[in-house]
């Protein structure tokens, strides 16, 4: 006897549910792990035998976490005041997919976090088992590690996000980029759009990190973070040009066997200009190389989540007199309106209008 169509979206139903919660399951599991591991910096700033290079970066950060109170104003809670040593290079590993001929990332829906672009896994293998299985459906898919991920301010009554081994040897002025971007989702966060939560953390990101250094870094510093700043806008300028050209393809009356080919040709044409970026005007420099060499349509889509919108919002700021609680205030407002609603006065800080 064949199941009834009903028995089957019974069954496809059940499986869904095991699934999400298998998924939540290791999410928990993983983050609690992590703060179990974590232990406060005053703590271990006390102990003698703390490796010198720690003890500089712990200090380091406890200064960044004081200017992101008192001249960014961010949360003054109990994130980024410990630390933990997770014995791995990323926090977690992120999954995105798009489909094969479009730059839309595929979203997930979450408790508390709402509907996102991406999936995390606390182990590199359940992340390249999943990144399989999308594949199999047809997905372009990116796997990449995290080295931090913000709980939203959840975690503060059990003592917040904490520092991890991921990221605190990062140079000055991306450890203070990171501290802030992170402490940014603490304050205003909309749980259907992606773009709109990054590009946010994103302008913080760089107008506080550029702050910091303006206030406190060394001349020595301020120029290793001007010369990263400068290539990384060169890279956004190149991948956002074949990006267009991307999705301008997508958009064309032509055969999928044609829109194939003539992604094949763009996107060897844009690691082409790589390469002559790289040589002629970065000395070699291979920062960027793992980018390019896989570079698909999940790609593309993960950088414009991350930036598209920051001119947007770095418009806002100025409209509110560089005043930072002004500006929280006002990217509340926009969380807390319809996506469309949102998407369109945001935008038209942009314009003026």
């Amino acid at each position: 006897m064949k199941p009834s169509l009903l028995a089957l979206l019974a069954a496809a139903a059940l499986l869904s549910a095991c699934t999400q919660t298998a998924y939540l399951g290791q999410s928990v599991g993983g983050h609690l792990s992590l703060m179990a591991a974590a232990q406060p910096v005053d703590k271990l700033l006390a102990q003698p035998e703390l490796a010198a290079d720690l003890r500089e970066r712990l200090l380091l950060s406890q200064q960044l976490r004081a200017f992101s109170v008192e001249a960014l104003k961010l949360p003054d809670n109990d994130s980024y005041r410990r630390y933990a040593d997770l014995g791995r290079q990323a926090a977690v590993w992120n999954v995105v997919a798009t489909g094969e001929l479009d730059l839309t990332l595929k979203t997930w829906c979450f408790p508390v976090m709402g509907c996102v672009g991406y999936r995390g896994y606390f182990k590199r293998a359940d992340a390249d088992a999943y990144a399989e299985q999308l594949r199999g459906e047809g997905l372009e898919v990116l796997v990449y590690g995290v080295p931090a991920y913000s709980t939203l301010g959840w975690s503060n009554f059990v003592g917040g996000d904490p520092l991890l081994n991921t990221f605190i040897k990062y140079p000055a002025g991306e450890l203070a980029g990171m501290l802030f971007h992170e402490l940014a989702h603490q304050v205003a966060y909309a749980a259907d759009d992606t773009q709109f939560n990054e590009s946010f953390a994103t302008l913080v990101e760089r107008r506080g990190a550029e702050a910091w250094l303006q206030a406190q870094a060394s001349p020595a510093e301020r120029a290793a973070y001007g010369l990263r700043l400068q290539r990384r806008e060169q890279f956004r300028a190149l991948t956002g040009a074949y990006r267009q050209r991307l999705a301008a393809l997508y958009g064309k009356a032509l055969t999928d066997e044609a829109k194939r080919a003539a992604k094949a040709a763009l996107l060897q044409e844009m690691r082409q200009d790589y390469a002559r970026l790289k040589t002629e005007d970065w000395g070699g420099d291979a920062a960027y190389d793992g980018w390019f060499a896989r570079a698909n349509n999940a790609s593309f889509a993960l950088l414009s989540a991350y930036s598209d919108l920051t001119p947007a919002f770095d418009a806002l700021l100025a409209r509110q007199g560089h005043d930072w609680p002004r500006f929280y205030a006002e990217v509340k407002r926009l969380a807390a309106l319809p996506k469309d609603g949102r998407r369109t006065e945001l935008l038209r800080e942009n314009t003026g209008d």
